[in-house]
């Protein structure tokens, strides 16, 4: 949590750097520096597509958004949830793939029960028997994955229609929406803002922002759901990942924090080397993964949190960010029941999240670090998904 407003913006010298303007140096100077300008300003601004996505059962109509970098690779983002519905990226052969699941239009999210792509929030994770207490008062929240509150609630920001605003210069989407005092049993109305920027070294830039009237917890995270072969495996068991961390909150049987920041060392947590994702898959109780892992950091800023490699595609994603933890989940409660993009049956384990978060139910852990927001301060995280390639196999 910090205060102050100091979102991180692409110069555009960056995002144009990857133009190209051969057959220009037989122009005069004046003449180049002019055209040079004009296909800068033709290209950016054909960064941004906007597409229908479908209308929800209230009958608001929803958009696509599509970003486009410099080597191709594409984003989609829709403003109902802030989801993340496709990320396309080459391969080690250079053929483009979708990483992330998602549906074909905004109806395939109603009711979006696996969040799939979706901003996370009010508060991100669970919260202990649907209750805080802030300031002498005592909230409660819905119960919604018993017998705690989880998500945000039964209507959390994964599910509302934000405003979009789009940013062709940073080659950006800012999306906003207010969440007025007491929804979902929070107290305060609160401005959220995110701001999804697509760079032209192939990372997706989440920053999130956040104001309120009144003292709440906050605590912002995207989960998106990845694979980075594209969907060729249906089972991520091959992917090798390796997280920045060497505690994990440890739990009780409801998922809930017992308040101590647990060691990994000796135990099936220990993701601090490279390792298959499968190795202990299936040993673990609760069917795979779920689980927030401390990070390992030293200074203010944004944190190299994990890395993943995908051997068959070559695909790599790593994971940079200013939070405390990540969620880590293997897609456990999928159960082949929602067909996405291309048909695509998601079952148990297709797929893995890493949730950049504050901890699990911390405003009732006073040793966590906090998620209390109060009048005149800023919230503010960012989140860094870079992809990049390579053809070794570990």
């Amino acid at each position: 949590m910090r205060k102050g407003n100091t979102r991180s913006l692409l110069l555009m010298a960056t995002l144009l750097g990857g133009l190209s303007v051969s057959g220009l140096s037989g122009c005069s100077s004046t003449a180049s520096e002019q055209e040079t300008t004009t296909t800068a300003t033709e290209a950016t601004t054909m960064r941004i597509e906007k597409e229908p996505f479908g209308t929800t059962p209230d009958g608001q109509e929803i958009s696509l958004y599509t970003l486009t970098n410099a080597n191709g690779v594409k984003v989609k983002i829709s403003n109902y949830g802030a989801i993340v519905n496709a990320i396309i990226t080459p391969d080690k052969n250079g053929e483009m793939g979708d990483v992330v699941l998602g549906f074909n239009d905004v109806n395939g999210y109603i009711p979006n029960d696996p969040h799939i792509g979706g901003v996370i929030g009010r508060f991100a994770n669970r919260i202990a028997k649907g209750k805080f207490t802030l300031d002498g008062q005592e909230y409660t929240l819905a119960v919604n994955n018993a017998p705690n509150h989880l998500h945000g609630g039964n209507i959390g920001f994964d599910r509302v229609v934000w405003q979009a605003e789009e940013m062709p210069e940073q080659n950006a989407i800012e999306l906003t929406y207010l969440s007025k005092d007491m929804e979902e049993g929070y107290p305060g109305n609160l401005t959220t803002t995110v701001r999804y920027t697509l760079t032209d070294d192939n990372g997706l830039k989440i920053d999130y922002s956040a104001t309120t009237d009144k003292a709440t917890p906050v605590n912002l995270t995207n989960h998106s759901y990845f694979n980075l072969s594209a969907g060729e495996v249906k089972d991520v068991s091959n992917h090798i990942i390796q997280i920045n961390a060497d505690k994990y909150t440890a739990v009780d049987a409801s998922l809930i924090p017992t308040g101590e920041l647990a060691s990994v060392k000796g135990t099936q947590l220990d993701l601090t080397q490279p390792q298959p994702i499968g190795k202990f898959l299936n040993q673990i109780p609760g069917g795979g993964y779920d689980h927030n892992f401390v990070l390992n950091k030293s200074a203010e800023g944004m944190t190299k949190a994990a890395e993943v490699y995908e051997p068959t595609s070559g695909r790599v994603l790593e994971v940079y960010t200013t939070q405390p933890g990540i969620q880590f989940y293997t897609s456990n409660f999928l159960d082949g029941t929602l067909t996405g993009k291309n048909g695509n049956k998601y079952t148990r384990h297709y797929a893995f999240c890493l949730e950049t978060q504050h901890f699990p139910d911390s405003p009732n852990q006073t040793g966590f670090p906090s998620t209390i927001l109060r009048p005149g301060e800023t919230y503010q995280e960012s989140t860094l998904y870079k992809f990049s390639v390579r053809a070794d196999k570990q």
